[in-house]
C-alpha cells in the first residue's frame, strides 16, 4: 500500500548491490511513495551487483562514486542535482565494509592498513558525504540523511570485529555533523541501530546465523527484516518526522532493551538439566 510519503521528494541512496541489501528495498519503496532517486554505489561494487536491473526497476539514473573520495562525492551530488532538477530531500548511507573480517584477522590481531580502510569505506564516508551536501548547499530545508549502523556500536558482539569501532564512530558523526546540519540548514540527520540481517554484507560475519538465532528469540517482535527497515527509513524521509534529529534509533524488534527473554533461558535451562 502506497500513501504518497514521498510524493514530490528527490533522493540519493548508497549501497543498493542486490535484491536482499535494505538499500535496494529502501529504494524500491522510495519509489513506490512517489520519490525520484538517484542510486550510486562504488565501480567495483556495480561490477559485482544488480544496481542496473533496480535503476531500471524503479526509473533511476546510476551516478558511480567511490564514497571515500571526496571528489566523487562532489561530483555524485552536482550529478544528482542536475539530474533531478533541484535540491536533495533524503540521502540513505548503507554502505560498509571490513577487510579484516573478510580476511578473518581477529580484533586482537588486525592488520591496521586494513583497518583504516574499513574505517574509511564505513564511516568517515558518511562524514564525506554530509561535507560535499553541506559545502554545496545540496539539501532541502527540512530534508533528511540517514545511515545504517547496528547494537555493535553499543554492546559486545566478538565476531563484529572492527565493524563495532566503525558503527560507533558512524553514529558519533550523525550526532557531531547533524548539529551543525540542523543549525544551518535545517537538515535531520539519524542513524537506525537495524536487527542482524541476511544481506551481503552481513553475511560475511563470522558466527552471522547465530547473530540473527539468538537476536530473534531476545527480541519481543522478533527480528526486524530489510524491509521493515526500507518501510521504517521511508516515514524518517517523511514530513512526519520533521523533528526528529541526532538520534541513534534502534529498530531491532526490542533486542536493545531486553536483558534476557523467556525463550533465552529455557535454552540455558535446558542445557544445564542435559548435563
Amino acid at each position: 500500500m502506497s500513501y504518497n510519503l514521498l510524493k514530490g521528494k528527490k533522493g540519493i541512496i548508497f549501497g543498493a548491490l542486490d535484491e536482499n541489501s535494505i538499500a535496494w528495498k529502501t529504494a524500491v519503496k522510495a519509489h513506490e511513495e512517489g520519490a525520484e532517486i538517484v542510486l550510486t554505489n562504488a565501480p567495483i561494487a556495480m561490477r559485482m551487483g544488480s544496481i542496473k536491473t533496480l535503476a531500471e526497476k524503479i526509473g533511476a539514473e546510476i551516478v558511480p562514486a567511490d564514497a571515500t573520495k571526496v571528489e566523487d562525492l562532489e561530483n555524485l551530488v552536482d550529478k544528482a542535482t542536475e539530474i533531478l532538477g533541484g535540491k536533495i530531500d533524503f540521502v540513505l548511507h548503507s554502505i560498509g565494509m571490513s577487510v579484516n573480517v573478510r580476511k578473518g584477522k581477529h580484533y586482537t590481531n588486525q592488520n591496521y592498513d586494513w583497518t583504516v580502510k574499513g574505517w574509511d569505506v564505513s564511516a568517515v564516508s558518511f562524514h564525506k558525504t554530509m561535507q560535499a551536501l553541506y559545502q554545496k548547499d545540496a539539501m532541502s530545508e527540512w530534508g533528511s540523511i540517514v545511515a545504517l549502523s547496528y547494537m555493535a556500536a553499543q554492546r559486545v558482539f566478538p565476531d563484529y570485529n572492527d565493524m563495532a569501532d566503525n558503527k560507533a564512530y558512524l553514529e558519533s558523526i550523525a550526532r557531531s555533523f547533524g548539529y551543525f546540519f540542523g543549525k544551518d540548514k535545517k537538515v535531520r540527520v539519524n542513524t537506525i541501530s537495524q536487527s542482524p540481517t541476511p544481506t551481503t554484507a552481513g553475511q560475511g560475519v563470522k558466527g552471522f546465523d547465530g547473530f540473527i538465532a539468538y537476536a530473534d528469540k531476545m527480541s519481543p517482535l522478533g527480528n526486524a527484516t530489510a524491509q521493515d527497515c526500507a518501510d521504517y527509513t521511508i516515514t524518517l524521509f517523511s514530513d512526519l518526522t520533521k523533528k526528529v534529529t541526532l538520534q541513534n534509533l534502534y529498530h531491532d524488534g526490542g533486542f536493545s532493551n531486553v536483558g534476557v527473554s523467556q525463550e533465552v533461558m529455557e535454552a540455558f535451562v535446558e542445557k544445564e538439566g542435559e548435563k
